[in-house]
């Protein structure tokens, strides 16, 4: 029978590694689009060019499929992160990448911020069942420890700063911006996200970022 389980399964066996891809970046053009509430299983499997029984196959249901689009895009800022190589990097200028990557990350990608804000109005329940999400962001602790403790080593930074608390200062710096920029245009009457502005902004947090840790 066309559509059963019994072809579904034999697709997933000729690719099944591109069907889930091909699934997932539908799901996250949905997601980012409509939120979890406002998406449609029936829209993603159409997009994906599949079908809702192979989307179910893969992913289980809807939840559990916006699950797998946040951690494969919190592992894709990650990756990203681990490319800059900051640990042969000078720590202060180690420090400049990581806020310039921050800023231009969420530039580039809205559907990153738009995905956080669907989650957190959520209480991050979904985050919460993952189990890859603490093993996604520990390189990066990891590696903003190495910075301060370089920094702090060769007498440039402050000691006692938590890399934690240091990394979302860094993501609060730009989330905030970037996610309430049409208020603050309207209140300030500017456009945030003209060229000189946004150039402005990112010259605005490594300043803040590294005055607060240069002693």
């Amino acid at each position: 029978m066309k559509g059963g389980t019994g072809s579904l399964r034999t697709g997933a066996k000729r690719d099944p590694e591109k069907n889930r891809e091909r699934i997932l970046a539908a799901a996250l053009e949905e997601f980012a689009r409509y939120g979890l509430g406002g998406a449609r299983v029936d829209r993603i499997a159409a997009h994906a060019g599949a079908n809702k029984r192979m989307l179910y196959y893969y992913y289980g249901n809807k939840e559990d499929l916006f699950l797998a689009v946040l951690e494969s895009r919190y592992a894709h800022i990650r990756r990203a992160e681990l490319g800059l190589r900051l640990g042969a990097l000078d720590p202060a200028e180690g420090i400049r990448r990581l806020v310039a990557f921050t800023w231009n990350y969420y530039l580039k990608h809205p559907e990153f911020l738009t995905l956080l804000n669907s989650e957190n109005l959520h209480r991050g329940r979904h985050l919460r069942r993952s189990r890859q999400i603490a093993a996604i962001h520990s390189p990066l602790v990891a590696m903003l420890r190495d910075l301060l403790e370089r920094g702090v080593r060769q007498g440039a930074f402050r000691k006692g700063v938590d890399p934690v608390q240091l990394y979302i200062s860094i993501a609060g710096l730009g989330y905030f911006y970037l996610s309430n920029r049409h208020t603050l245009s309207t209140i300030f009457e500017r456009d945030l996200l003209a060229a000189r502005s946004k150039s402005k902004r990112l010259k605005h947090m490594t300043a803040l970022v590294l005055g607060y840790l240069m002693k």
